[in-house]
């Protein structure tokens, strides 16, 4: 089974690439001893930049494994469904 993300993966490499570059950017920031507000100014970016990743990868999820498993149905369905609410659950309190 090919993950759901597979047609995007091009688009996701470059945005985590993008949010590599906002690490670094961090690292050089506290490196050079920038006012701490706009540090924490970059940590909320690179943070909102991860979580639209997630929910990006979340939706690729839900449309494509647990759609393909809910049509399928039986035990791994359930499955399916179980491990998308924890990856909710996960992305809720992150």
């Amino acid at each position: 089974m090919t993950p759901g993300y597979t047609n995007d993966k091009a688009k996701i490499q470059a945005r985590l690439k993008r949010i590599e570059g906002q690490v670094r950017g961090l690292q050089r920031m506290v490196d050079e001893d920038t006012y701490c507000i706009d540090v924490l100014t970059q940590v909320s970016a690179t943070t909102r930049a991860l979580q639209a990743v997630a929910l990006g990868l979340l939706d690729d999820h839900l449309s494509h494994c647990v759609q393909d498993a809910v049509a399928s149905g039986g035990a791994d369905a359930a499955e399916k469904v179980k491990e998308a609410s924890d990856a909710i659950a996960r992305l809720v309190r992150s």
